[in-house]
Formats: structure tokens, C-alpha cells, sequence
């Protein structure tokens, strides 16, 4: 493989684990700026209060967006597959 054709795996590879992980991450982010509202609001400062509301966000989040991140990696292993067998 030449140069060329490793940086195209490579930003095909950055490119697939932000289009998989960027969702999750912006619901964590989403989630976790209403909790900072609301606690700034009724300046209610406990310190655990985010991490239940995130962590079921986060794993609803997971369940309904696992087609699209099971499609999204297994494109990227076809197109690796592809690069494999047909070697380069």
C-alpha cells in the first residue's frame, strides 16, 4: 500500500468512529448541560445527581441507535475486507 491509500483508511477509519461515537457523546453532552441547568437553577449542588440521568441516556441512546452503528462498522469492514482481497 502506498501512502496515499493508508491515509485513506486512516481518515475512512477517524471518519466511521466519530460518525459512531459523535451521537452517544452529544447525548452525554445534551443530558448532562439540562442537569447543570436545572441544578443552577434551584441551586440544588449535589454532585451525583448526573450520573444516573446520563448513564440511562446514554444506554437508551446506545439501544436505539445500535442499527446505525452496527451498519456504520460493518460498511467500514466491507470497504477494509475490499482493500484486503483485492490488495491494495
Amino acid at each position: 500500500m502506498s501512502g496515499a491509500e493508508v491515509l485513506d483508511v486512516a481518515r475512512d477509519g477517524i471518519y466511521t468512529f466519530f460518525k459512531v461515537g459523535m451521537p452517544i457523546m452529544l447525548i452525554g453532552l445534551a443530558i448532562g448541560f439540562v442537569i447543570s441547568l436545572f441544578q443552577a437553577l434551584t441551586q440544588i449542588q449535589e454532585q451525583t445527581l448526573v450520573y444516573v440521568p446520563k448513564i440511562v441516556s446514554t444506554f437508551m441512546g446506545l439501544l436505539f441507535l445500535m442499527p446505525f452503528m452496527s451498519d456504520a462498522m460493518q460498511s467500514y469492514m466491507s470497504r477494509i475486507a475490499t482493500r484486503i482481497i483485492t490488495g491494495g
